[in-house]
């Protein structure tokens, strides 16, 4: 697509998807990680955003499990709540979805790099980077359609 065609309401409808794709994405690999036989794909996701890759963190404790299953939970929810915001409430607000889709992201970005740089694992917050522009793509700046 060129880039005038990403800035309009069409574009920005779909990219809501796109970043709900991408948030949900993570939502059901992490919620795998609450059982032993199932964890290794959120072990390790959490692995290379904690980067080096060297085992940690190990996935052993009902800690993790259980913050496992939170944050698995609150992606799915945030993604399903994204995609719906597409659907039922763009063609009405898509200004005001726009915005409170970038102010969200915004805030996750800015405490999950906060906390990874304050926990020792500073490189989730370089990967943080990478999932702010794939989720909010076009959605920068308001559409402008012709």
């Amino acid at each position: 697509m060129e880039e005038k065609e990403m800035r309009t309401h069409a574009a920005h409808k779909f990219w809501l998807k796109v970043s709900a794709i991408v948030i949900g994405f993570f939502g059901p690999a992490l919620t795998l990680g609450t059982m032993p036989a199932t964890n290794e794909l959120a072990r390790l996701g959490l692995d290379i955003l904690s980067w080096p890759i060297d085992g940690f963190p190990s996935y052993q404790s009902e800690e993790i499990w259980f913050l496992s299953a939170l944050t698995g939970g609150f992606l799915v929810g945030w993604a399903v709540m994204i995609w719906m915001l597409s659907v039922f409430v763009y063609d009405q607000a898509p200004e005001g979805v726009r915005k409170s889709v970038l102010y969200g992201v915004l805030a996750w970005f800015v405490v999950d790099s906060f906390g990874s740089v304050t926990s020792g694992n500073w490189p989730n917050a370089l990967w943080n980077i990478l999932v702010l522009f794939a989720v909010v793509g076009p959605m920068w700046t308001p559409a402008k359609d012709q």
